[in-house]
């Protein structure tokens, strides 16, 4: 055996140093982590890009002003509507709110709302607390800047974008206002149920009473309503109610703004509630008229939003006691049928006006609740109620109440006009033929003076539905092209009553916004337009209308002036008179002008109507008598002598005081045999009687 030593080397006995093998979990965790942070830096990024234009597209936070109601307040300021489109909002300051609301409001909704800066981050983590330990009972942790943003700018859907808006608007609103600006907007903006939204008109709508007298027990109520509206309403359900004003004071204890004494004893107390009603109707409907009347005006002028939502206070002029007495009066109507739009006919309508200062203090324009305000927008024939300009004109003329005037019969091209009684009174007196409404001489006296002068005379006054083809003789008998409104013919008749003075008639007085700055006030504009001397004058002569002529039914123990009307075919009867206090026009007919009044003349019906809506409206005012300067006195009394000393030849065929005795005239283009219903059948009167009243 060979032991000698190999020469071959020697294999090394301790292993070479290599890479160790790869790990697999390990692989796994770095990739992950690889992954995560790139997940992250690209939601990052992408949050970012979502919030800046999320940021870019939020709304300006400088004026956070709700939809507000307007309310309309009558002549002596008492409130007589309020008016909203969608949202009854009263807003109010602050300082009138009671400090026992403000405190609900923050103990219930916010308790850290004096602390934090828009977002409550104790109270979001609470929030989430409390919403796991009930197992789904939902708990919000939206602050009263939250909420605030939502209501006023944002939707209320349950997204992410709106959640990120509504909390980046809420930095913005708390960068921008303070604290109790804040809280102000926030209870002027949220919904109270019943129709209400803001703590003034939720007030209003569940207690009859201003947010500033609210008590303890009525703050809690309000205050725990905006969480479920309709479920907590007392009006609803009284009992769900209580629990929840019980969970407000219990707040309210616990946050030390109250003591449990006091506690107790708003829970206890009388709630006080008002009978449940409709949110958005009117408060009076007796003035559903004129308050649409202030409304369209108000929207001509400011436009619709201002009235629905920019929180207007509108004074107006309507005097509801005078108001009142004219439903009333209007209720004698007879009613003749029910047309297709369920409204009874005839219609008729009112509007009284203060002479002194314009102001419109009642105004009824139909039977019902319709938009057609008659008293406004109705055109229709004035028959003999238009004759006072004719004899005012020949007043200017240096004609007097004494003056003769032939009444016998004329031919006017063939047009040959009667009076009511198919007989003539020959030589007669001016007052006695403005009297009695003879319609032969009017149409001889104002053939004399000139249509013309009259149409401007008339103009001047106030009828402003005049044309150029209104110059011709039947016009002296009010038929007119387009006719007359109630409300330009007592216009035009508060003209003689205040002594020849016009002033245009007005339904506003005042308009104050929402910040309290006067947007508008009404002054008294008056412009002479007939001597005082004339307006005297024919102020006696329709006196004597009256006292002793077609107008014996609108007598009412006080000094008193006025004229009846009535058309042909008896489609239109009026009554226009005035005292030396208040003008009032009364008009009635068919809407659609085609069916007669069964033989209605202005000396019956709208007398009487004026006669009753003036004794109410006057009552507590005391009786006066009309201003005679001497210059009229003397005409006055020569004029009285002649009516004396000339006696009609057909006086005995005339009695006054008969109802059918108002007045009558053929047309132009009938014959002589022709029998004519009332007062004036002249052409232009037949033509517009066949439309409608609504032109």
């Amino acid at each position: 055996m060979n032991n000698t030593k190999s020469s071959a080397p020697r294999r090394r006995t301790t292993p070479r140093k290599t890479t160790p093998p790869k790990n697999k979990n390990s692989s796994v965790k770095r990739f992950f982590w690889i992954t995560m942070l790139l997940s992250i830096l690209i939601v990052a990024g992408a949050g970012c890009g979502f919030i800046s234009a999320t940021m870019s597209n939020l709304p300006d936070v400088e004026n956070v002003q709700p939809a507000a109601s307007s309310q309309i307040y009558d002549v002596h300021g008492n409130l007589l509507t309020t008016v909203h489109s969608t949202e009854n909002r009263l807003p109010v300051p602050i300082s009138e709110v009671p400090k026992s609301l403000q405190n609900a409001f923050v103990a219930t909704e916010d308790a850290r709302f004096y602390s934090h800066h828009g977002i409550d981050p104790v109270g979001i983590l609470r929030a989430v607390w409390v919403n796991i330990a009930r197992s789904g009972v939902s708990e919000g942790g939206s602050t009263i800047t939250q909420q605030l943003a939502r209501n006023a700018f944002l939707s209320q859907d349950r997204t992410l974008k709106r959640k990120v808006s509504e909390a980046l608007l809420a930095l913005r609103i708390e960068q921008r206002y303070t604290k109790q600006e804040i809280l102000e907007m926030y209870m002027n903006q949220i919904y109270f149920g019943q129709g209400a939204y803001g703590v003034q008109a939720a007030s209003k709508v569940y207690f009859g009473k201003d947010v500033q007298d609210l008590s303890l027990a009525q703050a809690s109520i309000l205050a725990g309503l905006p969480q479920s509206p309709n479920y907590f309403s007392p009006f609803n359900d009284l009992e769900a109610s209580k629990k929840r004003q019980a969970i407000v004071l219990g707040q309210m204890v616990k946050y030390n703004y109250i003591t449990q004494a006091q506690a107790d004893e708003a829970k206890e107390a009388d709630l006080e509630l008002i009978a449940k009603q409709d949110a958005t109707a009117s408060t009076d409907t007796n003035a559903s008229y004129f308050i649409n009347y202030v409304i369209a005006q108000v929207s001509e002028k400011y436009g619709d939003d201002a009235i629905y939502k920019d929180g207007l206070k509108i004074y107006t002029t309507i005097d509801m006691d005078a108001q009142n007495a004219a439903v009333r009066a209007m209720g004698d109507l007879p009613t003749f049928y029910t047309d297709q739009n369920g409204l009874q006919q005839p219609q008729g309508a009112l509007v009284a006006v203060n002479p002194h200062n314009g102001y419109i203090v009642a105004m009824v324009g139909g039977r019902g609740n319709d938009s057609f305000n008659r008293a406004t927008q109705a055109t229709r024939q004035p028959g003999s109620s238009f004759k006072p300009f004719v004899y005012l004109a020949a007043i200017q003329q240096g004609m007097t109440p004494g003056t003769i005037i032939d009444d016998s019969p004329v031919d006017f091209n063939g047009w040959k006009p009667q009076n009511y009684e198919r007989s003539y009174f020959g030589q007669v007196p001016l007052r006695y033929a403005l009297q009695h409404s003879l319609n032969v001489a009017t149409v001889k006296l104002a053939d004399d003076i000139g249509m013309r002068k009259i149409l401007n005379l008339a103009k001047e006054m106030g009828i402003t539905s005049l044309t150029d083809s209104d110059n011709n003789l039947a016009a002296a008998l009010g038929g007119l092209t387009h006719g007359v409104s109630p409300i330009e013919m007592a216009t035009a008749y508060s003209v003689l009553a205040n002594g020849g003075l016009k002033i245009n008639p007005t339904a506003i007085t005042k308009i104050i916004d929402r910040n309290g700055q006067v947007l508008e006030e009404s002054s008294v504009d008056e412009k002479r337009v007939i001597e005082e001397k004339d307006a005297a004058i024919i102020t006696s002569m329709l006196e004597s209308v009256i006292q002793g002529g077609t107008g014996g039914n609108a007598a009412i123990g006080r000094p008193a002036a006025g004229k009846t009307g009535t058309t042909d075919d008896s489609k239109d009867a009026w009554f226009v008179g005035y005292t030396p206090d208040l003008v009032a026009a009364v008009w009635m007919g068919d809407d659609f002008g085609v069916e007669t009044l069964n033989g209605t003349t202005g000396g019956t019906i709208p007398a009487m109507i004026w006669h009753d809506f003036m004794n109410q409206a006057l009552a507590n005012t005391p009786v006066s008598d009309f201003n005679v300067p001497a210059s009229a006195q003397s005409i006055i009394n020569q004029g009285y002598r002649a009516v004396a000393k000339e006696t009609p030849k057909e006086e005995a065929k005339k009695d006054s005081k008969d109802e059918k005795s108002d007045e009558k005239v053929e047309s132009k283009d009938s014959k002589d045999s022709k029998e004519t219903v009332n007062e004036e059948p002249a052409p232009k009167e037949e033509k517009s009687s066949k439309k409608s009243s609504k032109e």
